[in-house]
């Protein structure tokens, strides 16, 4: 019991400036989760990864997503169409199932490379953003919701195969951050069970989550606020440069 009190009181010895990609991507991924620049909270995972190992990295900022998707669940609840909730999730487990079969399989420089290409590809998906002339099928959202789940399990990236479903379908504002909320919310939950039976989240790794909440309660409260305050194309440009730095840093980290 003293052990594990220890454990859970003691911070990892990381560098000033692993500490400060830590707090400076939970209030990013804060922001993202409180609606504003929605899916801007999948640069966290890469950034952090930059300076500490990337599954270790995921397994701080779970706990601290499932704080950040209570608090914004309760502010965007009651909007979400259930019609996307349904079909997405249970193709998100499928996604979730396969990462949790692969994880032995893939070692922190594979994941690195992995995450740099995400990122890359994150950020030319926002650059050059596809657009529709009509909603996409519905059964489109089965292989975007898998895919979601597998970015999501090593990255907690999966906006961008979400995005490709989702933004074709020309929801309205409220309703798509609504449903994003609860979508990403069940996907986190999911990912808790396998996290702890791997390790990635344990007493140590739990003390820098704890550690780390006021920090997100301060980015989602802020993400609300910015929504109707500030220019978010101008905040989008600014973020898809921070994604392709990140991006081309860990590919040449894990390969170079």
């Amino acid at each position: 019991m003293t052990d594990s009190l220890d454990a859970l009181l003691t911070l990892p010895d990381y560098s000033a400036l692993a500490w400060s990609a830590i707090i400076f991507s939970t209030y990013l991924t804060g922001i993202s989760k409180g609606g504003f620049a929605g899916g801007f909270g999948s640069l966290s995972v890469p950034l952090m990864a930059l300076a500490i190992g990337p599954l270790e990295a995921a397994g701080i900022l779970l706990p601290l997503l499932l704080v950040m998707d209570f608090l914004s669940s309760r502010a965007w609840w009651g909007k979400q169409l259930w019609s996307e909730v349904r079909i997405i999730l249970p193709s998100a487990a499928i996604g979730i199932a396969v990462g949790v079969v692969l994880f032995d399989e893939l070692d922190e420089n594979m994941i690195r490379g992995l995450l740099g290409v995400i990122s890359l590809l994150f950020a030319a998906y926002m650059l050059f953003k596809p657009t529709a002339s009509k909603p996409l099928p519905r059964w489109l959202a089965i292989p975007a919701g898998a895919t979601a789940g597998f970015t999501s399990f090593f990255a907690h990236a999966g906006a961008p195969p979400y995005n490709l479903y989702m933004i074709p379908r020309q929801h309205p504002k409220e309703t798509f951050i609504a449903t994003t909320v609860i979508i990403f919310a069940g996907m986190n939950l999911m990912k808790l069970g396998p996290y702890v039976a791997l390790g990635e989240i344990n007493l140590t790794s739990l003390s820098t989550s704890l550690l780390l909440v006021p920090v997100a309660w301060a980015g989602v409260r802020s993400g609300l606020w910015l929504q109707s305050r500030v220019n978010e194309k101008l905040f989008f440009r600014l973020i898809i440069i921070a994604m392709a730095l990140v991006g081309v840093q860990l590919i040449y980290k894990a390969w170079g």
